[in-house]
């Protein structure tokens, strides 16, 4: 009964029209008050979800991937893919998907992947013949890889919703290679459909101008290498990583590429601490809300329902898939991390399975969310980028979905694609 009024409430608040974060904070108090905890345990619960030093990580990270976003880098990461995969037959949809692993490597947000590339690749890629509901789709399948890329701004919510358990460089450099295989197969099915359906090759670009393109691109792609140089030499901490990304991101736009006007930079403040304010809102009335369900037991009970369901971890685990990919579809990103790893992550501790690795699968599962309907924010904005309605994109988008569910398969059941790298780097 007590596991009823909680979720019971938060389900009855977000379908009122309730925001997230509120209806998460809310139902918390709701739970406290059914069980007679004292309110104020709860309230102390929510600032402590704040009051914590790692949080610094993700403002930093966005506004330093908003600068980069604004500051024409997307248009220069395009030109640096075009030399590699810019000549093969497809091509355009190959340097789509390469240009979104650079950009997620800096960016950390999939939104921001497709909002800037998506701009830049999709009447590229509909003026040389590809359909325009195809590009939008390579466009926001390839923006996944930012969900599990360094600097991820989700894997730093889910070290948070760990309790510190999993810290932010060794899931930094977990996604690494998950991150790089999503965007292989996808490169791979392009591939296919360049061959079937005849789209056309590019042209080889001349050395001197390749040259010229790399030392364009280098400026933003060295915020990779503060980012995960700084972090794997021991120089500086996660957030300390982000704080020198987000000056460096000021530079590079500012001084050397300065196709930012400084007119604009206020505006582009004031958006990134509104985003960060929501996050930051979210983030502490979810705290409360874990509390809540721990005092009620609820991860010990739903721990218990799972291996009695079934002793097989490889079930369960296809089950845990399941149940993510459904909730995926239904709300952000963002609060499903934070109010299920409490939950679930216990489960899967107790069938063995590496809290990092787990991270590798929770992140995979959700990221197919943000592009999948009725929820998917990702889906929605290649859409508006793109011109084309909802259906025309989700339709382009079938094949994407067959191989982004091998790839999570592969992530679920091969645990050495998660954990060793991190192991190897001597982070875990």
């Amino acid at each position: 009964m007590d596991a009823l009024i909680l979720i019971g409430s938060l389900v009855v608040l977000l379908l009122v029209g309730f925001p997230v974060a509120f209806a998460v904070g809310l139902s918390a108090f709701i739970g406290a008050w059914w069980i007679d905890l004292p309110l104020e345990a709860v309230v102390i619960q929510i600032t402590n979800g704040i009051n914590k030093f790692s949080l610094l990580t993700i403002p930093f990270f966005i506004l330093a991937g908003a600068i980069m976003a604004e500051g024409g880098i997307a248009r220069r990461l395009v030109n640096f893919a075009y030399i590699f995969v810019g000549f093969i037959r497809g091509g355009l949809s190959l340097v789509n998907i390469v240009a979104s692993t650079f950009f997620g490597a800096i960016s950390g947000s999939s939104v921001a992947d497709t909002a800037s590339i998506g701009s830049v690749m999709i009447p590229q890629m509909e003026e040389k013949g590809y359909p325009r509901d195809f590009a939008a789709a390579v466009t926001a399948s390839g923006s996944v890889q930012a969900v599990l890329t360094p600097p991820s701004h989700n894997s730093v919510i889910y070290s948070l919703a760990t309790g510190g358990v999993v810290t932010i460089s060794s899931l930094f450099v977990a996604g690494i290679i998950p991150g790089l295989l999503l965007g292989f197969c996808l490169m791979v099915m392009c591939l296919v459909f360049a061959r079937k359906r005849g789209y056309p090759k590019g042209e080889r670009i001349p050395y001197k101008q390749a040259l010229k393109i790399f030392f364009d691109a280098f400026w933003g792609m060295f915020t990779i290498f503060i980012i995960l140089g700084g972090i794997l030499s021991g120089v500086f901490t996660a957030s300390e990583s982000a704080a020198i990304a987000c000056i460096w991101a000021f530079f590079v736009t500012m001084f050397i590429y300065r196709d930012f006007k400084w007119t604009q930079l206020h505006i582009l403040v004031f958006r990134t601490i509104k985003t960060v304010t929501i996050v930051m809102v979210l983030i502490a009335f979810a705290a409360g809300f874990g509390a809540v369900m721990t005092f009620m037991q609820l991860p010990t009970i739903i721990t218990e329902a799972f291996t009695q369901f079934s002793s097989n971890k490889y079930v369960i685990l296809m089950c845990i898939n399941l149940l993510l990919l459904v909730v995926g579809t239904l709300m952000d990103m963002a609060p499903l991390i934070l109010i299920l790893t409490p939950v679930l992550l216990p489960v899967a501790t107790a069938l063995g399975v590496d809290p990092v690795h787990f991270g590798m699968i929770m992140l995979t599962n959700l990221g197919i969310g943000l592009i999948t309907p009725p929820v998917g924010t990702v889906l929605f904005v290649a859409s508006a980028v793109s011109k084309q309605k909802i259906e025309q994109v989700v339709t382009a988008m079938l094949p994407f979905y067959g191989v982004l569910f091998i790839v999570l398969m592969l992530i679920t059941y091969i645990p050495a694609l998660s954990l060793w790298l991190p192991r190897l780097m001597g982070v875990m």
